[in-house]
């Protein structure tokens, strides 16, 4: 089984006094678009990790079989502590867990597959998106490693794991940077 993590937890600190998961993008809220690319995919669980304004994003999201929520009720302290959450509901018995950004709303079903795909073949133990040198998200991970995430903390996210792990990573080429744009300011959202 491969479970996702999407992390929806934040302040959107950026982005005055609005939240960047309920603000609308092209007549849909933010977090739809990954959140919708993941129901489609291959993944057999989501775990959507809340924390800021947890009720109103709970609120937008439409039931679906895939999803379990969980609270992050440390979320002020770093993105780390929301994987941290979510890793909570990842079962040893897994054969890996994507860790999914909920401010992206250019991801793919097809990329999301490609990561599941490579996670299954059991060669590599990250598996990661790469369009020329730049390496995006979202990204999987073997069962195995799921101990080295209970040490980050503050704002160390996913990316981290490949800069450390570079020569056990599967670079999985993608046809444009644009799958990586998040959204974090206002012109974002033009």
């Amino acid at each position: 089984m491969i479970k996702a993590i999407l992390l929806a937890a934040g302040q959107s600190t950026r982005l005055k006094n609005e939240n960047k998961l309920i603000k609308k993008f092209k007549n849909k809220s933010l977090i739809s678009y990954p959140l919708n690319s993941l129901i489609k995919s291959n993944v057999n669980k989501i775990i959507i990790v809340l924390g800021h304004e947890s009720v109103k994003i709970k609120r937008i999201i439409k039931k679906n079989k895939k999803i379990n929520f969980v609270i992050n009720k440390k979320y002020k302290s770093g993105i780390s502590s929301s994987i941290k959450t979510g890793l909570k509901k990842i079962s040893k018995k897994d054969s890996g867990f994507i860790i999914v950004q909920s401010d992206m709303p250019f991801i793919k079903t097809t990329i999301i597959n490609k990561i599941c795909t490579s996670i299954t073949k059991k060669k590599y133990l990250i598996h990661a998106p790469k369009f020329k040198k730049k390496i995006g998200n979202p990204i999987g991970f073997d069962i195995s490693l799921i101990n080295k995430f209970k040490k980050i903390k503050g704002n160390i996210g996913a990316k981290f794991m490949v800069k450390r792990l570079k020569k056990s990573t599967n670079f999985i080429k993608v046809s444009s940077g644009k799958f990586f744009k998040d959204f974090d300011l206002s012109k974002d959202f033009n």
